[in-house]
């Protein structure tokens, strides 16, 4: 079971206190489009980063290859991970995934659970890189919440894992998390406070209660989610 750090933050670190009041806007954002010229004139930025030798992205640890004829780059930074997706054939950089910690949740939560975003050029996508790398993600015991909104693609993808991983809905407001079941009403799937919840290896609903806070009210199908619950209320 893997826990996420709290980084610590140096006493006037500007650049941290201005990605902190960012984050709320960024976080909010899972698989959305951006416009061509965008996103291929990020991807070309970091590309020539991570072939740059004096660049904090280049000599990055490679993961082992989860899926053939691409190379993993990855890298931790303040309590977020990223995933950097290569083509060494082509000699260009396929997209990346990036974990971000979101500032909804509050400290308690914020060890345990992950927001996961990816970018990819369009030739790069359908091939099933995003399912590999949260799976290794979830293999490492990270606990993933999806974001405010989905495109029907990412909502998908969650799908597909969820036949392999624990799957669930909760009820995000105030900082608490609230479980809602296996499945919700469609009313309250579209709610802004609902989010979908896979549980990392190692994780029951009852740990994520213990050791981060979600409540849980009811007992509801839990097959998929580890044993059975007490009833709350």
């Amino acid at each position: 079971m893997h826990t996420l750090e709290w980084p610590a933050v140096p006493a006037g670190d500007w650049a941290a206190a201005v990605r902190a009041l960012l984050r709320p806007w960024l976080e909010l954002r899972i698989d959305v489009q951006h416009p061509p010229d965008t996103l291929e004139n990020e991807l070309a930025t970091l590309e020539q980063r991570l072939n740059t030798p004096d660049d904090i992205l280049h000599g990055l640890e490679r993961l082992t290859p989860l899926l053939p004829d691409l190379i993993f780059h990855y890298r931790e930074a303040d309590g977020e991970h990223y995933v950097y997706v290569e083509d060494p054939q082509r000699r260009r950089l396929a997209g990346y995934t990036v974990f971000n910690r979101l500032i909804e949740i509050d400290r308690r939560a914020d060890r345990h659970l992950r927001a996961p975003h990816s970018k990819y050029r369009p030739e790069y996508r359908r091939r099933g890189i995003a399912t590999a790398i949260y799976g290794w993600a979830l293999a490492r015991g990270f606990c993933l919440l999806s974001g405010a909104r989905q495109s029907p693609g990412a909502h998908a993808l969650w799908l597909r894992l969820g036949r392999r991983h624990p799957l669930g809905f909760v009820d995000l407001r105030c900082k608490t998390l609230r479980y809602l079941g296996e499945s919700v009403e469609p009313t309250v799937r579209e709610d802004l406070h609902t989010r979908m919840l896979l549980l990392g290896e190692g994780w029951t609903l009852a740990g994520l209660e213990e050791r981060a806070g979600l409540v849980l009210e009811e007992v509801v199908g839990l097959r998929s989610l580890g044993g059975l619950l007490v009833l709350r209320r």
